[in-house]
Formats: C-alpha cells, sequence, structure tokens
C-alpha cells in the first residue's frame, strides 16, 4: 500500500503486471497523446494482457463517451470494451444522481460523455439555464470547440443558487502540438463569475475512486499516470499503489520535489515499466543508491555519483535523496547538473 511516509521509490521483485491484477490507467499522456498512441503502448499493454493481467481506463477527460473512448482504443491497437474505460462523467454522474431527486434536470457545460453519463443515472442533461425545475449544474471538459458563453449559462444558473458541480479540476491536457488549457481552466472562469465552489468528483477525489472500484472489482490494483497532482494522489487517497510514467505532463524536476501524497510507488520511463522488476533503491554509505548511481544530499545540491547505468536508476535513487530530505515537505535542493547529467 501507498504509504504516508513513503521517502523513495519502492522495488519489486516481481514484474508489475504479475504482482498487481489490475491496471487502472489514465489515457492522456499515458496511453495516448492528441489522438496518437505513445511509443510502446500498444505493446506493452498487449502483453500484459496477454498474460493476465486486467486493464481498466480512466480518465478525468469527460468528453468523449466510454464507447467512442474504447473506439479510439481498438482502432490504435488496443482491442477495448466500453465497460472498460471508467471516466470523471461517470464518476459526477453518480455523484448528482445520489443528492438529487430521479428525473432531475442538469444543465451541461461539456460534451457528450456528460449527457450519455446523466442519462445512465436517470438524469435529464438540458442546455438552458432558465429550464424550469434546474436541479444541478455540471461542468466538464467540452474540448477546444466549447462556446464561451456556455459559461456564461452555467454563470447564470449557478448566481441563482443552482448547486455546482464539475467532473475534474485539471488545469491542462497533454495533446499532440503540447499542453493546453483543461478543464480546471474553464471551472476557474465559472469560479470567477460566481464566487461559488463546485462538487468535484475526478481523480484524486473519492467519488472517482469509488466510481473506478465498483466498476472494474479490482482486488490488487495498480494505478499508472503521468500527473502528479491527479493520478498518484488519486492512489495515494485511496491507498493503492502506483506507478508514474514520464511520458505525459509531470517531469524528473517536478517529480524530485513532490510532496508525500504526489511521491509514486514506482516510476518508469513508459507503459513497458509494466513488464518489468523495479530494482531497489538502497541507503548508502552517503546517499542512497539504485543499479550504478548513487545520489547524495550535500550543500543544498543534490549530487549523483556514478558514471553509467540506467538513468531512470539515477533518477530512483535522486527521488529517495530529495524525499528523505524534504520529510514531509517539498525538497528544496537543487538538481540542475545531477538530472542533466542524465539527460532528463
Amino acid at each position: 500500500m501507498t504509504r504516508l511516509s513513503r521517502t523513495s521509490p519502492a522495488g519489486s521483485e516481481r514484474s508489475l503486471h504479475q504482482a498487481y491484477d489490475t491496471a487502472l490507467l489514465d489515457l492522456d499522456g499515458v496511453v495516448y497523446a492528441g489522438g496518437h498512441a505513445i511509443a510502446h503502448a500498444v505493446d506493452a499493454l498487449a502483453a500484459a494482457r496477454a498474460d493476465g493481467m486486467h486493464l481498466a481506463y480512466v480518465t478525468n477527460n469527460a468528453l468523449r463517451t466510454p464507447d467512442a473512448v474504447a473506439g479510439h482504443l481498438t482502432e490504435l491497437g488496443i482491442p477495448t470494451e466500453a465497460g472498460e474505460v471508467i471516466t470523471s462523467a461517470q464518476a459526477v454522474a453518480r455523484l448528482i444522481a445520489d443528492q438529487v431527486p430521479a428525473g432531475s434536470k442538469v444543465l451541461v457545460i461539456g460534451g457528450e460523455g456528460l449527457r450519455v453519463a446523466l442519462r445512465e443515472r436517470g438524469l435529464v442533461p438540458v442546455e438552458s439555464a432558465d429550464e424550469e425545475g434546474l436541479a444541478a449544474v455540471v461542468q466538464g471538459y467540452g474540448g477546444p470547440e466549447l462556446a464561451w458563453g456556455r459559461f456564461a449559462e452555467a454563470s447564470y444558473a449557478i448566481n441563482r443558487g443552482v448547486p455546482w458541480y464539475a467532473s475534474n479540476t485539471d488545469l491542462t491536457i497533454p495533446g499532440a502540438r503540447g499542453i493546453a488549457p483543461g478543464n480546471g481552466a474553464a471551472v476557474e472562469v465559472v469560479r470567477i463569475a460566481t464566487g461559488a465552489e463546485p462538487q468535484v468528483a475526478g481523480k484524486p477525489l473519492p467519488p472517482m475512486h469509488r466510481e473506478t472500484v465498483l466498476r472494474t472489482g479490482a482486488e490488487r490494483p495498480l494505478v499508472v499516470g503521468d500527473r502528479l497532482d491527479t493520478d498518484i494522489e488519486g492512489a495515494f487517497n485511496g491507498e493503492v499503489d502506483s506507478l508514474l510514467v514520464l511520458t505525459g505532463v509531470t517531469d524528473a524536476a517536478q517529480l524530485l520535489r513532490a510532496e508525500p501524497r504526489h511521491r509514486p510507488t514506482y516510476v518508469d520511463r513508459d507503459l513497458r515499466g509494466l513488464l518489468t522488476g523495479q530494482p531497489e533503491v538502497a541507503p548508502a554509505e552517503e546517499g542512497f543508491r539504485c543499479g550504478g548511481w548513487t545520489a547524495v544530499a550535500l550543500d543544498g545540491v543534490l549530487e549523483l555519483r556514478g558514471e553509467d547505468g540506467d538513468p531512470l536508476d539515477g533518477l530512483r535513487a535522486l527521488c529517495a535523496a530529495a524525499w528523505t530530505e524534504a520529510g514531509d515537505g517539498v525538497c528544496g535542493l537543487s538538481a540542475d547538473k545531477a538530472l542533466a547529467r542524465l539527460g532528463l
């Protein structure tokens, strides 16, 4: 289980796809970016599934329906059923349904994924703040084409006292051309206009973890993600282990500065990390050693010793040195030269 006092990445003698029964995989930045599969993702997931690991795709992106996501994954070469996709739209729809009467009208600011999820819970999606008997406003990522007027529509209803819900509050979303504003940025627009606070369902909050467990039945899950503030913190909150892959939002420098709730159990380059064990990070005479590298916190700097070896081992050793130095806080030591040595 994830430990509150984690000060080092963990090791695993068994490959992760054998040590855990289900991979709870984020999508954007982990499996694909901008509609294209990330390098090695297709083959790694196929190998994990063939060897008995269950795969579930857990995304904060509420834009598309599970059917659409499954279809996209299948086109990329990852055969997927709609039931293997869990979205923040489903989590927020369940959250709303638990709090309003069946058949209630809900103003939708977002895409088709929200509408389908609401209907699944017996709620009625509507488009206008002027609908009589409006019970809730729900906001989710609507893509770059979402009209500015939709934020105004949400604000009208919220300012009249209608309860406000958000699928998630990710400030950014990775794409083929780089990092773009996410639903959290849109939520900020409405927050500024209303002064209100939404109830949020998506990662890293409990409603999303609850939705995932209910739909997958996972007993030994491993959360796999690229974001510290959603994927890894969600695993921390759910008290399950996590694997951070460096194919999306989080870079090595951010990982070294991670506070306790953002420290993953394991770290690897990409989804090939599912198919291998993880090396131990061990205390050395000075600092921490992993593979051919030793990391030391010395005079305000994270120093890396060693001449060769896997750069990821060097990063794991640096994590141990940084997180130990930081304790329950955030590491403020400089690591620029050490990361440059690793090419990270």
